[in-house]
């Protein structure tokens, strides 16, 4: 169980998992005061489509037996 939660810890360290949480927060701020911007919420939601659909992917790649993924992560 330890080996598991320090694998998914160095997941989260990944370039593109702080880049994702550090534009979530971001958004976070900005939205309480406020002061989103249209340019903003493009650039977010290209990074959250991006993220997630990676994701989706290695996942759809796990359960059909592929080894090594896409690539992307």
């Amino acid at each position: 169980m330890n080996e598991a939660i320090i694998k998914r810890l160095g997941n989260l360290l990944s370039v593109k998992s702080l880049v994702t949480l550090a534009l979530t927060a971001v958004f976070a701020v900005m939205t309480v005061r406020q002061a989103i911007s249209q340019d903003f919420m493009t650039v977010y939601a290209v990074v959250i489509a991006f993220y997630f659909g990676t994701q989706s992917q290695r996942i759809q790649d796990t359960l059909d037996g592929k080894e090594g993924g896409n690539g992307n992560g």
